[in-house]
């Protein structure tokens, strides 16, 4: 894993100069200038220049164009050859046989891999694929960072001169994840540059245990023929413990390529983007949540910058991982880099790794120059040889590893959610044989869980396996999430659940009714995601306007709109709410409460309505309900207002009566006012006219 050599070292095969470390790619050649314009910007060049500088490689019938100096190596002729993609060549066919790689090798250069089609091969990070189906073949054309335009373009020159029938091409099968890496290990282990064959395993099994492989990464330098799911689930059966490493962005301060940004948080982002594409490529491989993924930072000279750059990228791809139920792992060399991750343990600006490795090349397993007390819960593995060994008969050349780990605890099951009004209740069920620290959980307002234990709010924590949650807002959607913490303060994956909101409408035919008289309320219930909730409770409830209490009116289940509605009759003013109380994983809600107001009947007669100057008349009704004692109040107009004229108290059936003797001829207009009390609006009678002559 390590490179000690010359961030400046190249490969200079003729016309093509390539960094093999993933620097910036050069074409050059004297007199061809034609070529490499065509390579870089995608022009189809005609001219001698690009007959002088390129040729033509045939594999089973399909023939692609590529630079005269690319050496074409024949994997059948050499099973054994190491398919380097730090070095720019043309591989033909694909062998599974053990490869004569150097033990560690990063970087990336330019060049093709052309081999039979079997699957739909999707492309990856630096690795450019193309099924040629016609002639049952798949094309990779890898490349540096930033040279995506180059590969394409030598794959846009490949063209099929003879037609092989072949079988229909499978879509890579469908993975479940299940192995953990690692699981619960402290013993002996060693990563090469490519996965070794089934042959090779078995052979170095008595001797190891631990496997570091490269799952992914721009700069990842040697091919996989190996590395699949099946092979993965063969050697977890046999007792394998798995080191999952990435090669992506490194240290601003080095001269790879393909480094990270200055700006911290700009290295933040690019942490978390790398860490989306390794658990990717995790989960093809059959490796499950609970395993830990190491970002390969490889030797830099650090200055304060650079030093802010990696803990923020660390911290970005750490957190990223966790979030996704993964653990994050740095690799890092002891005295270049090492410091950097040691200084900032403790620092709350950034978020350790999981899991250290370690790169100390002092043939003392185990020991390592960091604290005792860093990484100490069973997180360290320690690389410290590189050497070329022989196990059953079967040679490699290894990095060896001393692994110290222990895999975090499995997570809850059956992690449910069952609304009610304005509370929650979760259920979960705690994991088998684990010794438990505390259930932790946690929530956020929306459709996003907290992705870690330290954000979103705080809800539950503690040993049981079930709990309610209160006091949740009304017409509010949340999202909780779940982690068990072990005796040892290891944190598992956690285990999402929703609680979706609802809303209730309310609507009333009138504001304002007379006594006697019905009004119709209505509502739609549905959820905060827009689905209406068909044929559910919908309970309507009243308080009278001068109550402190709710009391049901009933309960009425909604359409297939998600609407119900009743004609009630009110005796006195009488504020209304609808109500879904909530049940699955939907939270109940209350819709707004307005008042519908009642008002008394009050009939008013004036018997006679014409009198003579002297006499009188009788103006008289009725109060509905009786309201016995209360004032009624007789008022005359005068002009554009209304004048007291004189009150009377209702009696026990609600009647009024006032005689009227005016001393003036001429016309007079009267109206009886009841006012408000605490029960019922305020009314009064139509106006009423008596003739004096």
């Amino acid at each position: 894993m390590l490179f000690d050599k010359s961030a400046g070292a190249r490969f200079h095969l003729g016309a093509l100069i390539v960094d093999h470390l993933g620097s910036t790619v050069r074409l050059f050649r004297p007199g061809g200038l034609a070529v490499a314009l065509a390579l870089v910007a995608g022009v189809t060049a005609t001219t001698s220049a690009v007959a002088e500088g390129t040729k033509t490689v045939s594999y089973r019938g399909y023939q692609v164009t590529v630079p005269a100096d690319w050496p074409v190596v024949d994997l059948t002729a050499d099973p054994t050859a190491c398919v380097r993609l730090d070095q720019p060549a043309v591989y033909l066919g694909r062998s599974t046989s053990q490869a004569k790689c150097p033990a560690h090798l990063v970087g990336r250069s330019s060049g093709l891999i052309l081999e039979p089609l079997t699957t739909n091969t999707p492309s990856s990070d630096g690795l450019l694929r193309r099924t040629v189906t016609d002639a049952g073949v798949l094309a990779t054309a890898y490349y540096a960072p930033g040279a995506e335009r180059a590969a394409s373009d030598v794959l846009a020159t490949g063209r099929v001169v003879t037609k092989t029938p072949s079988a229909r091409v499978a879509a890579p099968a469908a993975v479940t994840p299940s192995v953990v890496a690692t699981g619960n290990f402290a013993g002996n282990g060693f990563d090469a540059c490519t996965a070794p064959p089934q042959s090779t395993m078995d052979a170095w099994r008595p001797a190891y245990q631990g496997i570091g492989i490269y799952i992914s990464g721009g700069l990842r330098a040697c091919a996989q023929p190996n590395l699949t799911p099946d092979w993965v689930t063969t050697n977890a059966s046999k007792g394998w413990q798995f080191l999952l490493i990435d090669v992506g962005y490194q240290a601003p301060c080095t001269t790879y390529k393909s480094r990270m940004s200055s700006v911290a948080s700009t290295a933040l982002v690019q942490g978390r983007n790398a860490a989306i594409n390794a658990v990717a490529a995790a989960q093809a491989l059959g490796f499950a949540q609970r395993s830990a993924i190491y970002t390969d930072l490889e030797p830099y000279d650090s200055t304060a910058a650079c030093k802010a750059a990696v803990l923020s990228y660390v911290s970005g791809w750490t957190q990223e991982l966790n979030s996704r139920g993964y653990l994050g792992g740095a690799y890092v060399n002891a005295t270049r880099g090492g410091p950097d991750l040691v200084s900032g343990y403790a620092s709350t600006a950034y978020t350790r790794p999981d899991n250290i490795w370690m790169a100390q090349w002092n043939r003392t397993p185990g020991t390592m120059s960091i604290p005792a007390t860093y990484w100490s819960n069973h997180q360290r593995v320690h690389q410290y040889d590189s050497v070329s060994e022989t196990n059953g008969g079967v040679t490699m050349s290894i990095d060896k590893d001393y692994l110290n780990l222990t895999a975090p605890p499995p997570p809850v099951s059956s992690f449910t959610v069952t609304g009610g009004v304005a509370a929650a209740t979760l259920r979960w069920t705690k994991p088998a044989n684990v010794t438990l620290g505390q259930i932790m959980v946690r929530s956020a307002v929306g459709s996003t869980p907290p992705p870690l234990p330290t954000s979103g709010t705080a809800v539950y924590n503690g040993g049981a396996s079930l709990f309610t949650q209160t006091g949740l807002s009304n017409s509010a959607s949340y999202a909780y999430r779940v982690w068990v913490k072990d005796s040892k303060g290891k944190i598992g994956p956690g285990v999402d659940v929703q609680l979706v909101g609802s809303k209730a409408t309310i609507g009333a035919s009138a504001a304002s009714i007379m006594y006697t008289q019905a009004v119709t309320l209505s509502t739609a219930v549905s959820r905060m995601d827009g689905v209406k909730l068909a044929g559910v409770p919908a309970v309507l409830y009243a308080k009278a306007k001068n109550a402190s209490k709710w009391s049901t009116v009933g309960s009425f289940t909604t359409d297939a709109n998600g609407i119900a509605s009743t004609s009630q009759k009110p005796a006195v003013s009488t504020y209304y709410m609808w109500g879904y109380n909530g049940g699955g994983a939907v939270l109940g809600t209350r819709s707004t409460a307005p008042l519908v107001q009642v008002h008394p009947a009050l009939s008013a007669y004036l018997t006679p309505g014409a009198i003579k100057l002297g006499a009188s008349t009788l103006l008289y009704g009725y109060l509905n309900p009786a309201h016995a004692g209360t004032t009624a109040y007789l008022q005359r107009r005068s002009g554009t207002t209304w004048v007291a004229v004189t009150t009377g108290k209702l009696t026990t059936n609600g009647k009024y009566a006032f005689s009227i003797k005016p001393t003036v001829r001429g016309t007079y207009t009267y109206r009886v006012v009841w006012l408000a009390d605490a029960d019922h609006q305020g009314t009064q009678t139509a106006s009423k006219v008596l003739t004096v002559s």
